[in-house]
């Protein structure tokens, strides 16, 4: 008879499904960031959670299951930031800084999520895809309702700049993570948000 699971409930003891949730996604994080999905094993996500294989299959059917559990989680979180970002000042140059440093924050305090959200092998799938884009969207159309707010231009072309304000920040937070560890967050942050709000506010408002 297999002792596998007393093993497993010596090492983790039972905990509310909520939480327990939340230690296997954890878990899942750190293989996915260090294996990418393709090189990750469920065998090893149970054994950096803890938990017995079955335990991992009562949460997540399938690993495919579980990525898209993980990536919706940091999805949200990432939106929470945004908008919490947006909502900070009525002042829309602050704004504009206020989202950038929040999503450089985002990616300086757990860049595993980073890399899992913009840097998976996992990408070109549809599911995921459709994920990012639909982030990406409500990211860059909260941006451009600040724009069209401001500067009075067409919701159509607010939108377009919106895209490449959200764009500029995406790229820009990750070169800085990636490769500009001696520049200090805020100096990055700034710089960035600085070209940004300079490219806005040349357009001109309504008279």
């Amino acid at each position: 008879m297999s002792t596998e699971p007393q093993a497993a409930t010596a090492r983790s003891p039972r905990l509310p499904r909520d939480e327990r949730r939340a230690q296997l996604l954890s878990a899942a994080l750190e293989v996915f960031a260090s294996n990418g999905y393709h090189g990750a094993a469920m065998d090893e996500i149970a054994e950096a959670a803890h938990v017995s294989k079955p335990v991992l299959y009562q949460h997540f059917p399938s690993k495919r299951d579980l990525y898209l559990a993980l990536l919706d989680s940091h999805l949200a979180s990432l939106s929470d930031l945004m908008k919490k970002a947006l909502g900070s000042t009525t002042d829309n140059r602050e704004r504009v800084r206020a989202v950038i440093r929040a999503y450089y924050e985002f990616i300086a305090a757990d860049d595993q999520a980073h890399r899992l959200v913009f840097q998976s092998d996992l990408l070109n799938d549809t599911d995921v895809a459709s994920r990012l884009e639909t982030f990406n969207r409500g990211f860059s159309e909260a941006i451009a309702e600040v724009i069209a707010s401001d500067t009075k231009l067409p919701m159509v072309e607010a939108q377009l700049l919106g895209r490449g304000l959200a764009g500029m920040a995406q790229v820009s937070a990750r070169h800085w993570l990636e490769t500009s560890t001696s520049l200090d967050i805020d100096v990055a942050a700034d710089l960035v948000s600085r070209l940004a709000w300079r490219g806005i506010s040349r357009f001109p408002k309504e008279a």
